[in-house]
C-alpha cells in the first residue's frame, strides 16, 4: 500500500553539474519538497556552499549521503550524475540499500529493460527489499517523445502509428551537451565516435519503448540511426563557434517495429542553429491527431522541474522500479 506523506518531502540532490544545480534551484522553488542536502564527490565542490555554485542556499556539498535514523522515511535522492545505467548503478543501489527513494535523470533508467534487463531486475529486487521506489525521468526520455504522446493517445482508439519529432537549437544549452552531440567535430571524427556509441543523444530507444507501452503497441525490435548535422556557415552563439563544414550536432532517428512494420518513429535533431525549434506529435488512429509545441519545451529547466515534481509521487508510491507511465498525470 502507498505510504502517506504530510508536508513537504525532504530531498537531497546528488550530482552538482549543470543539471544537478538546476534541480536544486527547482527544489528551492517548490512547495512540495524541502532541499536538505547536496552530494558530489568532485574535489573542487566538496565543502562548498550551494550559493557559491549559483544556487541560493547555504547547504554545503558533502561526499556522500548521511546515515539517517534507524527508523523513519529517508529523503528522496534527486540523482543527476550520468546517462549510462551501468556507470551509475552502484550509486543507485547504495542509495536504495540505505532506504532512499530515488528519482534520476539517467536516460537509460527511464526504461532499463531494453538495454539492461539484468540491472533492471537487480534494481527492482533491491527497491522491493528496501520498500522504496526508483524512477528515471527527464524531458526526454520521460516526457516529450513518450509520456506526452501516451497521454494524447488516451483520446483515441487503437493506434496504427505515431511520429514524434523534436528539434532543439543547442546554442542555449550547456557546453557539456554541445560537446556530447559532437558539435565542433569533423564529420569523420563524429562517425568514429558514433560507431562506438560515444556521441549523440542517449535515451531515444528508451523513449520509443515508453511511447509504445503507453499507446498499447507491442514493439519487437528497434532500428536507430545517428547522423551528423553539418554547419553550412560559421555558427556563433553557443559555448564556442562551430566553423563552416564542421559538425553542428546530431540528427537521430529510432524506428520501432512490430511484425516488420513501422509503428513508432521518433526523430530528434539536436544541433547548434537547428531550426525551427519545436516539438511535434502525430498519431494515426481512427482519426489523426497532430500537436505542435512551437519553440519546443525547454530541456534543462523542464528536466529539473520534472524530477522535483516526481519526488513527492515517488515518496508515496508502491515500492519497486517504476517508469513515468506509473505516475499520475498531474502534480
Amino acid at each position: 500500500m502507498a505510504r502517506a506523506n504530510s508536508g513537504p518531502v525532504p530531498v537531497v540532490v546528488m550530482g552538482l553539474g549543470a543539471i544537478g544545480r538546476e534541480i536544486a534551484r527547482a527544489a528551492l522553488q517548490s512547495e512540495e519538497v524541502t532541499l536538505i542536502g547536496a552530494v558530489d564527490t568532485h574535489p573542487a565542490l566538496l565543502g562548498k556552499r550551494l550559493d557559491e555554485l549559483g544556487v541560493p542556499s547555504p547547504i554545503k556539498v558533502e561526499p556522500g549521503l548521511r546515515r539517517g535514523p534507524a527508523r523513519g522515511p529517508r529523503p528522496v535522492v534527486l540523482h543527476a550524475t550520468g546517462s549510462s545505467l551501468s556507470a551509475i548503478a552502484d550509486q543507485l543501489l547504495a542509495a536504495v540499500k540505505e532506504g532512499h527513494p530515488v528519482v534520476s535523470t539517467c536516460e537509460e533508467l527511464a526504461f532499463p529493460w531494453v538495454r539492461h534487463p539484468e540491472l533492471a531486475e537487480r534494481l527492482e529486487r533491491a527497491a522491493q527489499r528496501a520498500g522504496v521506489t526508483v524512477l528515471g525521468t527527464g524531458v526526454n526520455p520521460g516526457f516529450v517523445l513518450d509520456r506526452l504522446a501516451a497521454t494524447l493517445g488516451q483520446t483515441l482508439g487503437p493506434i496504427r502509428h505515431v511520429l514524434a519529432r523534436r528539434v532543439v537549437d543547442a546554442r542555449g544549452r550547456r557546453e557539456a551537451l554541445q560537446r556530447k552531440i559532437g558539435a565542433g567535430l569533423t564529420e569523420d571524427a563524429f562517425d568514429a565516435l558514433a560507431a562506438e556509441g560515444r556521441v549523440g543523444h542517449v535515451g531515444l530507444i528508451e523513449s520509443a519503448a515508453l511511447c509504445a507501452l503507453g499507446l498499447g503497441i507491442d514493439l519487437e525490435e528497434y532500428e536507430e540511426e545517428v547522423a551528423p548535422v553539418i554547419a553550412h556557415e560559421d555558427i556563433p552563439g553557443g559555448a564556442f563557434v562551430v566553423p563552416r563544414g564542421r559538425v553542428a550536432g546530431v540528427n537521430q532517428i529510432v524506428v520501432g517495429l512490430q511484425d516488420g512494420q513501422e509503428r513508432v518513429r521518433l526523430e530528434l535533431m539536436l544541433a547548434l542553429g537547428a531550426e525551427p525549434p519545436g516539438d511535434q506529435i502525430v498519431i494515426e488512429s481512427d482519426t489523426r491527431l497532430a500537436v505542435d509545441v512551437q519553440g519546443g519545451i525547454p530541456g534543462d529547466a523542464a528536466t529539473a522541474h520534472l524530477v522535483v515534481h516526481a519526488a513527492p509521487r515517488v515518496a508515496s508510491a508502491e515500492s519497486g522500479l517504476l517508469t513515468v507511465l506509473d505516475l499520475p498525470a498531474g502534480r
